[in-house]
Parts: C-alpha cells; sequence; structure tokens
C-alpha cells in the first residue's frame, strides 16, 4: 500500500469526521464559494487589499516588521556563521560562485540559512503578532511553520549566480491545498533591482504548478534553485523594490524569482512559508515534483543517515512548527 494511502487510512480511522484533501501534486488553485478564492472572511484587510492579492496572487505592506526585531535577527545569523550558535537541522548555503573562490570566513561565504525553526531567536520572526495579523486572514486561524529562510544574496561573482530562476514554491512542498499556504518575506535593508529584488509575474497563481529543473546556466546553478521548465516569457514581470521592514505575502503557485546582486554588499531577506494545520501531505511519487524528493531525499542521506526510500512529506514533518493554534493534519 502506498504511503500515501496508508497515511489517508490512518486519519479515516482517528479523525472519521476530518474532510481529507485531494492528493494531486499538480496543485490546481481551485475555487472555494463566495467572492474571494485566495483570503477567508475577515474584517482586517480591506477589501481592495482582497481584491489586489486575488488578481494578482500577493501583496506588498510597507514597514510591517520594525528596524529592532531585524536588527535582533541580523546579529543571530552572524553568530550562526560564525558558528557560535549550533541549530539543529539547520542547513546553511554557499553560492556556486562564492564555492568556487577562496573561502571566506563569517557570513561572507554564506548565500542562506534554511529550517531555522530550531533557533528561537530566528523563530521569532514567525511569531511576530503583526506577521500572524495577515497570515491569519489567507489561511485561516491554525497556522503551521513550515519552511523557514534568511537569504544573504552575495555580491555577485560575474557568473551571475546569484539570480534565482522563476519558480513556484509549491514545487517544494508535499502538502495541500495550495490556497491554505501562504509566505511572508520581509526585507531587512533596501532591497531594489540592482541588489536582486524579488520579481514576479501578477497572476500566475490561478494556473497549475508546472515542471521544475534546473536552468542550463553558464556559471551554474545554486543547489535546489530549480526553474520553471517553460514559461511564457512575454507575461508581464514586476519588480518589488521594498524598504527595510517591508513584507510581500505571496501564494505557492505564483511565479517568482530574484535578479543578480550587482552591488558590492550582501541583500538580506527573512522569511516564512505558513500552511493551516488543516493541509495534507500528498505521495509526490511520478508526479512533477519527484525530482525534488529524490534530491532531498540524497542530501537526508548524506547529512542524517536517512532511507533513501523515504517519502518526501515524512522529511517535512520534522520541519513544521506549531505557531497559532492547534496542530491537526500536519
Amino acid at each position: 500500500m502506498a504511503a500515501a494511502a496508508r497515511l489517508q487510512l490512518v486519519r479515516r480511522h482517528l479523525h472519521p469526521d476530518l474532510k481529507l484533501s485531494p492528493t494531486s501534486a499538480e496543485g490546481t488553485s481551485t475555487s472555494s464559494p463566495g467572492t474571494f478564492r485566495y483570503t477567508v472572511d475577515n474584517s482586517y484587510l480591506t477589501p481592495d487589499q482582497r481584491q489586489f492579492y486575488e488578481e494578482n496572487g500577493f501583496l506588498h505592506v510597507k514597514k510591517l516588521v520594525s528596524d529592532e526585531h531585524l536588527e535582533i535577527f541580523r546579529e543571530e545569523f552572524e553568530r550562526i556563521c560564525r558558528k557560535e550558535v549550533l541549530v539543529p537541522g539547520l542547513m546553511v548555503m554557499r553560492d556556486v560562485g562564492v564555492a568556487k573562490t577562496e573561502h571566506v570566513p563569517g557570513q561572507q561565504a554564506v548565500s542562506k540559512i534554511q529550517d531555522f525553526q530550531n533557533n528561537e531567536t530566528l523563530f521569532k520572526y514567525c511569531c511576530l503578532a503583526e506577521i500572524l495579523k495577515y497570515v491569519e486572514c489567507f489561511i485561516g486561524p491554525d497556522i503551521m511553520a513550515m519552511h523557514t529562510m534568511l537569504i544573504n544574496k552575495p555580491p555577485d561573482s560575474g557568473m551571475k549566480t546569484s539570480r534565482h530562476p522563476l519558480h513556484q514554491d509549491l514545487h517544494y512542498f508535499p502538502f495541500r491545498p495550495a490556497e491554505q499556504i501562504v509566505c511572508s518575506w520581509t526585507a531587512m535593508e533596501r532591497v531594489h533591482r540592482d541588489n536582486g529584488c524579488l520579481v514576479v509575474l501578477p497572476g500566475t497563481h490561478v494556473g497549475s504548478l508546472r515542471p521544475h529543473v534546473y536552468p542550463e546556466w553558464p556559471g551554474g546553478v545554486n543547489k535546489m534553485y530549480h526553474g520553471i521548465d517553460g514559461y511564457d516569457p512575454s507575461h508581464r514581470r514586476l519588480h518589488l523594490e521594498m524598504d527595510k521592514g517591508d513584507t510581500v505575502f505571496f501564494h505557492p503557485l505564483l511565479i517568482h524569482g530574484s535578479g543578480t546582486n550587482v552591488t558590492s554588499g550582501f541583500r538580506k531577506a527573512i522569511s516564512c512559508h505558513y500552511a493551516s494545520a488543516d493541509c495534507c501531505y500528498i505521495d509526490v511519487k511520478n508526479t512533477s515534483q519527484e525530482n525534488i524528493e529524490e534530491e532531498v531525499v540524497e542530501i537526508g542521506r548524506k547529512k542524517y543517515g536517512i532511507s533513501k526510500d523515504t517519502p518526501l512529506a515524512d522529511i517535512w514533518r520534522f520541519k513544521g512548527r506549531l505557531v497559532q493554534g492547534e496542530r491537526a493534519n500536519l
């Protein structure tokens, strides 16, 4: 019996009244009753904000996170880079362009850390009331933090490896439905086109999950930086220039990426993908997500000795952490 089938059988036994979500890995954005498909009824978002997210798949909120909080996160990141703090399960990543040059200690050698859910200082970002009051508008009151990152986009080495290919975040996630997932992404300093701001394709959240592969870039591609395998190059692009503390919330099917950092400094941002605790894990075998499953499991095998037959969903079960409300399926 497949892992997903076993999981559903157990859930039906433990929770006979639970309505399970479809287990299709395609992740097509589906309609729900009411005027708005992508936000829940609430009194916090304005009708204009809800309509903008409905049409575009993202919402930019100015000055949402304080300078004081961002400096705390910056200091903790630097401590981690100096190896003064060890975080269980944390992944420290280097830009492929930086990795090919002489090793430099500290944050100069780190392009990103992810899975910081076991670091109480950085995890405070995921629990900020000013963030959660928006998150609840998208996915409801029972909130899980599923994927955490602090991105330290480096000055480009000349090989354009600091850019991030256009992609959909749902490609990485073995849980559904897509409408109950949202990302918060906060600029830790001014983000603009020169240092590699986010690029979004407005309205693409209404589509389905596309196949992703490594792009064939001459300078190389960073580990797990998959990109959409073919997209409409004529689709309108928007460069999201943001000030320090600005936060953008976006749907996991929204096509987005980021540009090359042509400045001499690093471009920092902190983010968390949230999901409703009512989401369900799916089996991604024989789907377009199988390539990311194989890659993640291989990393887990080398780093933690997990079995090569471990489903992607089992790995994500260890990443999720309850932020608000009650933990149900995830």
